[in-house]
């Protein structure tokens, strides 16, 4: 029999990504995948994954394309998330058993890609039936924000500030400038991170420069290149929006409108910052569990 934790290799439209099982699968155990965000890798995870209930969950995370310990794609376009939920399907198949389901969380970009993997799910045959719910963190659906932009109505105050809490959004986009900063400066940066996000000294290490400039990819393949739906994100998959208060990133607006495509959705503020699945782990890892429990696969 395997003991966990237990680390995993598993094959994605042409690349490698590193996966570990944090518990063992079990009869009547629910699934839970965590995807993480920006520039983390899956050990961002550490403070949830201690505060959840590990002999009743199988917890998987993995490391997303160009961070840790998986393949770094060779082209921007091979950031996109068509792949990046390729990925997540190469994960289920590897973990899930046959018919199996899972419940998904995703921290900031982590959470972007899952929302495009829970609108697919009801069209796409290889996520059908095996999506349970989504726990989103600090991560809003792109479709989604698109059609904010769309229907201002009643929020073009609140859309302008989002507008200006996304300034390095488009500050990314600029060649070379970035990538230089993050090569070089990647120890002063994650000085000023974790002083500013109240984070523990050692939530990064020099890592940190390498998942930060390979992530920049996924800005420039997916925000202005993307072509996005033309209408809200719909989907009937469960989902809980969780979202920091104080999170220096997005603000409240991203979070409204949910309800016109998704049936099912819910909305818990929590006073914290953007890396809140960190620093309010044990409030977190109590509302997924929570949430997993009312939505059993």
């Amino acid at each position: 029999m395997a003991t966990h934790p237990r680390d995993l290799r598993v094959r994605s439209t042409g690349l490698t990504l590193a996966v570990r099982e944090h518990s063992a699968w079990g009869p009547g155990k629910q699934t839970l995948v965590l995807v993480h965000g920006y520039p983390d890798q899956q050990d961002t995870w550490a403070e949830l994954v201690a505060a959840l209930p590990l002999d009743d969950l199988h917890v998987v995370t993995y490391d997303v394309r160009g961070a840790g310990g998986s393949d770094v794609p060779a082209h921007v376009a091979d950031y996109r998330t068509p792949l990046l939920v390729d990925d997540l399907v190469a994960v289920l198949d590897a973990v899930l058993p046959e018919d199996g389901s899972a419940h998904l969380v995703g921290h900031d970009w982590g959470s972007v890609q899952l929302w495009d993997a829970v609108a697919a799910e009801a069209t796409d045959p290889r996520l059908k039936g095996r999506i349970a719910s989504f726990t989103s963190v600090s991560g809003p659906s792109l479709d989604h924000v698109a059609w904010l932009s769309r229907h201002p109505q009643g929020r073009t105050g609140a859309l302008l500030q989002q507008l200006a809490h996304s300034w390095y959004v488009y500050a990314f986009q600029v060649p070379l400038l970035p990538d230089l900063l993050w090569s070089r400066g990647h120890r002063a940066m994650r000085r000023l991170m974790i002083a500013g996000q109240g984070l523990s000294p050692d939530h990064w290490g020099d890592e940190l420069g390498r998942n930060a400039r390979h992530g920049l990819n996924l800005y420039r393949a997916n925000v202005l290149r993307g072509t996005r739906r033309s209408g809200p994100v719909r989907t009937g998959v469960p989902v809980l929006v969780i979202h920091p208060t104080r999170d220096a990133f997005l603000t409240r607006v991203t979070t409204e409108g949910l309800d016109v495509g998704c049936s099912d959705v819910r909305v818990v503020e929590v006073d914290a910052g953007h890396w809140v699945i960190c620093t309010h782990a044990d409030r977190v890892a109590a509302l997924v569990t929570d949430h997993v429990e009312q939505h059993r696969g």
